[in-house]
C-alpha cells in the first residue's frame, strides 16, 4: 500500500552525501587506504570494521546469486522505482546487505538506486527509526511521484533475532555479537533478504 508522499524529504536538492553503489564502493577503497570511515566517530576499530566490510561488500557482490523467481519479479516491474539506502561504511549489516540490493535493482533500469550517508542524513534516518535506534541500513522505496512503496531493514529476520536476544543478555560483548551475525550471514548465503525483499516487491507490482 502506497502510504504520504515523501517529496519534501526526498527533496534532491536537500539530500547529503549520495552516492551510487560503484561511487559507494569507490569511497569505501579511499577511506580504507586513508585508515578512515565515514561519519563524524573516527577510530581505529571504526577504521578496521571499514575495511573488513569492504572485504565483505566485494565478496558478497562476486558470489551472490540472485534467485530466478526475484529476477523474473523484477524484470516485470514497469513504472519507475527510486530506492534509497541509508548506510555507513563502518556498518556490518550494510556491507552484507548493500551488495546484494544492488544487484537486485540492477536487474530492472526503472530502479535508480541511491545511498545516503546516515549521519549525513538525520531528518530522513529519523522518519525510519526501529525500536527508536537509528539503525542501519535502511531501504526506502518510492514510485516516481515519491509515494511510499515499501521500507526494509536493518537486517532480514534471522539476523534480527540473534541480535535481540544478545540485547536481552548485556553481559555478552559486541564482539560476540558480530561474530554471531556474521556466521548467520555466512550461512544464509543472501537467502533471507532476498526472500524478504521478493515480499515486498510483490506489493509494487
Amino acid at each position: 500500500m502506497i502510504s504520504l508522499n515523501k517529496s519534501v524529504l526526498f527533496d534532491p536538492e536537500k539530500l547529503v552525501s549520495v552516492y551510487t553503489y560503484e561511487a559507494y564502493v569507490n569511497l569505501m577503497e579511499t577511506l580504507v587506504s586513508e585508515g578512515k570511515t565515514t561519519g563524524p566517530k573516527q577510530n581505529e576499530s571504526y577504521a578496521h570494521y571499514t575495511k573488513l566490510n569492504l572485504a565483505r561488500m566485494q565478496r558478497v557482490s562476486k558470489t551472490a546469486e540472485i534467485r530466478k523467481s526475484l529476477q523474473e519479479l523484477m524484470r516485470s516491474i514497469a513504472r519507475p522505482q527510486k530506492w534509497y539506502v541509508l548506510t555507513e561504511a563502518w556498518c556490518g549489516d550494510a556491507a552484507q546487505s548493500v551488495p546484494v540490493i544492488a544487484k537486485i535493482a540492477a536487474l530492472n533500469p526503472l530502479i535508480t538506486l541511491k545511498l545516503l550517508l546516515r549521519d549525513d542524513n538525520l531528518d530522513i534516518m529519523d522518519q525510519y527509526l526501529t525500536n527508536g535506534g537509528r539503525s542501519i541500513p535502511k531501504l526506502i522505496a518510492l514510485d516516481a511521484e515519491d509515494n511510499e512503496l515499501f521500507t526494509w531493514g536493518p537486517r532480514p529476520e534471522g539476523a534480527q533475532q540473534i541480535f535481540n536476544e544478545f540485547k536481552a543478555q548485556p553481559e555478552r560483548s559486541f564482539t560476540e555479537l558480530t561474530e554471531a551475525i556474521q556466521k548467520w550471514y555466512n550461512a544464509d548465503k543472501t537467502y533471507s533478504i532476498q526472500e524478504e525483499l521478493m515480499t515486498e516487491i510483490k506489493k509494487t507490482v
